[in-house]
């Protein structure tokens, strides 16, 4: 597949979606983007068809929520078959994502959120089950994320 080439409209829905994509209609993002509402309507189809916009989610506070802990689980795996194995971790209760890493010796961050301490032994089970090492493991105390600013226009 080839790289999806973004012009400066592309680039200014996505930052637009990025910031709050559930509150801003397509008019809304073409005013910012001086582009007509069916332009952006249309580029948005286009970006999701080409794979740039994978999807769209709500950026949950897991401790409001009832999971008060977030781990980070570095895991080793054979290198050729470090990509095999991201579905399946996916599937396992408690993980919220998995980050395929391609220097050092850890190859695979696992991210999950539980309960509580008990709540992670199960997880890393279920991960050294798969053929995975588990070389660290990192109690996050908070996370906050932002805006890739390089697709504003500002």
């Amino acid at each position: 597949m080839t790289e999806y080439e973004l012009d400066a409209v592309d680039r200014e829905i996505l930052y637009a979606l990025q910031e709050e994509a559930r509150n801003l209609s397509s008019g809304e993002i073409a005013e910012r983007t001086d582009a007509s509402s069916s332009t952006v309507r249309k580029r948005i189809q286009r970006l999701e068809s080409e794979g740039v916009i994978k999807g769209y989610s709500a950026n949950i506070d897991y401790t409001k929520s009832g999971y008060p802990i977030r781990m980070l689980l570095f895991c080793t795996a054979p290198i050729p078959e470090r990509g095999d194995y991201l579905d399946e971790v996916l599937d396992i209760p408690g993980v919220v994502s998995v980050q395929e890493l391609v220097t050092g010796e850890e190859n695979l961050l696992v991210t999950a959120v539980v309960k509580n301490d008990r709540d992670i032994t199960p997880i890393a089970q279920e991960l050294s089950d798969m053929g995975l090492t588990i070389t660290d493991e990192v109690l996050v105390r908070s996370h906050e994320s932002t805006s890739f600013d390089e697709f504003s226009a500002e």
